[in-house]
């Protein structure tokens, strides 16, 4: 299997019901209607509400903008473009507030019972060799990223989703200023 590459620019915004903002969806897996993931960048323009995903597991991301505020379940998190994406229950009541104006953020959900997920924030080098057959997926930031898998290499613009299935014990490397390392397992 090759390479799945999408632009952020490519991709229609969708609005939000309650006019908060709007969401690109980059990549659905299998398809739209029963996906098991998906990932998708959104701009949060207003304070209010997450919608609800029950039976999903969520991480959440900035990407640009001075941050939020996310209230889960009554437990606040401050967010901003430098830390670690933030893992919770698509269920929990989830409440945002920005802190500084409108923000760019990345959401991973998968559903629950379809795979373990990880996400994390690469700045520099990283390498890994996964332990299962997994989907991984690269989102270069605002800077460019290099992929290594096997002997392909992958050159990522910035606003752009890259995401593939590799087998058990595949090496990849990455080089990058700022992106997201995505990990799914099969």
């Amino acid at each position: 299997m090759n390479w799945n590459v999408v632009r952020l620019a490519d991709v229609q915004p969708s609005p939000w019901r309650n006019g908060g903002g709007v969401t690109r969806e980059l990549a659905i897996w299998p398809d739209q209607g029963l996906w098991a993931w998906r990932m998708s960048v959104a701009q949060i323009d207003a304070n209010g509400s997450f919608s609800r995903f029950d039976g999903v597991n969520r991480w959440f991301a900035v990407l640009s903008g001075a941050g939020v505020r996310l209230d889960v379940n009554g437990s606040v998190h401050t967010l901003s473009a430098f830390d670690p994406p933030l893992p919770f229950d698509g269920s929990a009541t989830t409440g945002c507030t920005l802190l500084d104006g409108p923000t760019q953020d990345f959401n991973l959900m998968v559903r629950q019972g379809a795979g373990r997920c990880h996400m994390e924030r690469i700045h520099g080098k990283f390498g890994a060799a996964l332990d299962a057959p997994k989907m991984i997926a690269v989102y270069a930031i605002e800077t460019g990223a290099a992929v290594l898998f096997d002997s392909e290499e992958l050159v990522l613009q910035p606003h752009t989703l890259a995401w593939r299935t590799v087998p058990p014990y595949a090496p990849v490397q990455m080089e990058t200023a700022n992106a997201l390392w995505i990990e799914v397992s099969q």
